[in-house]
Protein backbone atom coordinates (compact mmCIF):
# COMPACT_ATOMS: atom_id res chain seq x y z
CA UNK A 1 0.00 0.00 0.00
CA UNK A 2 1.08 3.60 -0.65
CA UNK A 3 0.58 6.23 1.63
CA UNK A 4 -0.06 10.09 0.18
CA UNK A 5 0.25 12.41 2.89
CA UNK A 6 -0.05 16.28 2.67
CA UNK A 7 1.21 18.79 4.53
CA UNK A 8 0.89 22.48 5.07
CA UNK A 9 -0.16 25.10 7.28
CA UNK A 10 1.05 22.96 9.99
CA UNK A 11 -1.43 20.44 9.37
CA UNK A 12 -1.55 17.19 7.27
CA UNK A 13 -3.66 14.75 5.05
CA UNK A 14 -3.03 11.23 4.43
CA UNK A 15 -4.86 9.02 1.84
CA UNK A 16 -4.25 5.31 1.26
CA UNK A 17 -3.92 4.01 -2.26
CA UNK A 18 -4.26 0.09 -2.18
CA UNK A 19 -2.31 -2.24 -4.58
CA UNK A 20 -3.19 -5.31 -6.64
CA UNK A 21 -3.58 -8.13 -3.79
CA UNK A 22 -4.05 -6.12 -0.99
CA UNK A 23 -8.04 -5.74 0.65
CA UNK A 24 -9.05 -2.27 -0.69
CA UNK A 25 -12.18 -1.13 2.10
CA UNK A 26 -15.48 -2.73 1.10
CA UNK A 27 -18.17 -0.33 1.24
CA UNK A 28 -21.24 1.29 -0.77
CA UNK A 29 -19.69 3.11 -3.85
CA UNK A 30 -16.08 1.22 -3.23
CA UNK A 31 -14.62 0.61 -6.64
CA UNK A 32 -14.81 -2.85 -8.82
CA UNK A 33 -12.57 -5.30 -7.25
CA UNK A 34 -10.85 -5.79 -9.85
CA UNK A 35 -9.11 -2.17 -9.88
CA UNK A 36 -5.14 -2.66 -9.83
CA UNK A 37 -5.22 0.56 -7.73
CA UNK A 38 -7.90 1.71 -5.15
CA UNK A 39 -7.35 5.55 -3.65
CA UNK A 40 -9.11 6.62 -0.51
CA UNK A 41 -8.81 9.64 1.84
CA UNK A 42 -11.18 11.72 3.19
CA UNK A 43 -12.86 15.00 1.86
CA UNK A 44 -13.48 17.95 3.25
CA UNK A 45 -14.15 21.73 3.40
CA UNK A 46 -14.12 24.87 5.41
CA UNK A 47 -17.62 26.07 6.83
CA UNK A 48 -18.75 29.02 9.22
CA UNK A 49 -18.96 27.35 12.23
CA UNK A 50 -19.33 23.56 13.75
CA UNK A 51 -17.63 21.01 11.99
CA UNK A 52 -13.96 20.34 13.50
CA UNK A 53 -11.51 22.96 14.23
CA UNK A 54 -8.40 22.40 12.46
CA UNK A 55 -5.24 25.23 13.32
CA UNK A 56 -3.81 25.87 9.90
CA UNK A 57 -1.21 28.46 9.96
CA UNK A 58 -2.41 29.73 13.35
CA UNK A 59 -5.58 30.38 12.27
CA UNK A 60 -8.96 27.90 13.52
CA UNK A 61 -10.39 26.55 10.93
CA UNK A 62 -13.99 25.27 11.10
CA UNK A 63 -13.55 21.93 9.02
CA UNK A 64 -16.89 19.85 7.81
CA UNK A 65 -15.63 16.05 6.38
CA UNK A 66 -17.91 14.20 3.46
CA UNK A 67 -17.71 10.43 3.45
CA UNK A 68 -14.68 9.13 1.31
CA UNK A 69 -14.89 8.43 -1.88
CA UNK A 70 -12.95 5.96 -3.13
CA UNK A 71 -11.55 5.63 -6.67
CA UNK A 72 -10.19 3.07 -8.59
CA UNK A 73 -6.62 3.00 -11.68
CA UNK A 74 -5.11 0.64 -13.65
CA UNK A 75 -1.93 2.56 -12.72
CA UNK A 76 0.49 3.34 -10.03
CA UNK A 77 0.97 6.25 -12.03
CA UNK A 78 -2.76 7.30 -12.30
CA UNK A 79 -3.33 6.19 -8.82
CA UNK A 80 -0.71 8.35 -7.16
CA UNK A 81 -1.11 11.85 -9.79
CA UNK A 82 -4.98 11.58 -8.76
CA UNK A 83 -4.01 11.22 -4.91
CA UNK A 84 -1.81 14.00 -5.32
CA UNK A 85 -4.45 16.29 -7.05
CA UNK A 86 -6.63 14.75 -4.21
CA UNK A 87 -4.57 16.05 -1.29
CA UNK A 88 -3.90 19.42 -2.56
CA UNK A 89 -7.79 20.47 -3.41
CA UNK A 90 -8.73 19.46 0.24
CA UNK A 91 -6.09 22.06 1.68
CA UNK A 92 -7.42 24.30 -1.11
CA UNK A 93 -10.55 23.87 -0.16
CA UNK A 94 -9.91 25.26 3.46
CA UNK A 95 -7.92 28.23 1.97
CA UNK A 96 -4.20 27.47 1.89
CA UNK A 97 -2.46 27.82 -1.68
CA UNK A 98 -2.37 24.29 -3.57
CA UNK A 99 1.89 25.79 -4.32
CA UNK A 100 1.92 25.78 -0.64
CA UNK A 101 1.68 21.73 0.03
CA UNK A 102 4.11 19.45 0.45
CA UNK A 103 2.88 15.76 -0.88
CA UNK A 104 4.96 13.03 -0.46
CA UNK A 105 4.14 8.79 -1.52
CA UNK A 106 5.29 6.50 0.53
CA UNK A 107 4.80 2.98 0.15
CA UNK A 108 4.16 0.92 3.51
CA UNK A 109 3.17 -2.22 4.71
CA UNK A 110 -0.45 -3.19 5.01
CA UNK A 111 -1.63 -3.74 8.94
CA UNK A 112 -2.18 -7.46 9.57
CA UNK A 113 -5.15 -6.39 10.76
CA UNK A 114 -6.72 -5.10 8.26
CA UNK A 115 -6.07 -8.39 6.02
CA UNK A 116 -7.95 -10.41 8.31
Amino acid sequence: MLLVRGSAGGTELTGTIYERGERAPQFKGAPDEDAAYVWVCDEFYEVESGGTVQKVDGEDVHVAFESPMPRGFDTREQATEAARDHVRTQFVRIGVDADDVDVEVSKTEPDEKAQL
